[in-house]
């Protein structure tokens, strides 16, 4: 059984022409292991453990107080779009402390999307510079949280410093469709970036 409860295949397809990586990053708390186990058609491989008092002295957890597990590896799940298309997510850990393994998991990659929460968005931005220095495209997902503020697009890009370009999504990761929106989003970006045939 998939992860949103439907029967989903092992294997790959036979009908597969591409298969992409895909990294999600973004800080502690934000909601990558969340969309990943929203979206992924196989059980998703997730490395939580639980938060300990020993870890207190490491670990800030500002108005995550109700947060009781951390991702200290990766997540990785399996999505299939269009019947031809596999993208493989890996999910980063985003504590201080396992910042080291994000370089890691980006090689491969084709590109990212970086998660945001903009009751504190500035934590976005060591993600950001990483995938730019790796020469990643990416997309900006702001997931939507109850307690964070609500920016106009224009203002939010200005507080990112985002290219006009960068494409910037709105999503519930809790939420299988809305979860696969940054998904899509950077699929289209990536083809929007593929360089035409030369003319003949």
């Amino acid at each position: 059984m998939g992860s949103n409860g439907s029967e989903a295949p092992h294997y790959l397809a036979p009908q597969v022409e591409e298969t992409v990586k895909i990294v999600v990053l973004g800080p502690f708390g934000v909601g990558k292991t969340t969309l990943v186990r929203a979206v992924s058609e196989i059980k998703p491989i997730s490395t939580e453990e639980r938060l300990t008092q020993a870890g207190e002295a490491v670990d800030t957890l500002p108005d995550l107080m109700d947060k009781t597990t951390t991702t200290v590896a990766l997540d990785f799940g399996r999505l299939t779009l269009s019947g031809n298309i596999v993208l493989y997510l890996f999910g980063g850990p985003g504590q201080n402390r396992f910042r080291f393994m994000i370089d890691e998991l980006l090689r491969g990659a084709l590109g990212a999307v970086i998660l945001v929460d903009t009751a504190r968005t500035a934590e976005s931005w060591p993600y950001m510079d990483r995938v730019e220095e790796a020469g990643l495209p990416y997309v900006i997902a702001v997931n939507d949280f109850d307690r964070s503020p609500s920016y106009p697009e224009a203002e939010l890009r200005q507080k990112l410093d985002l290219l006009p370009s960068t494409p910037l999504v709105q999503c519930d990761v809790r939420r299988m469709d809305s979860a696969k929106e940054p998904l899509l989003a950077l699929v289209r970006y990536l083809m929007s970036r593929l360089d035409p045939e030369p003319a003949s």
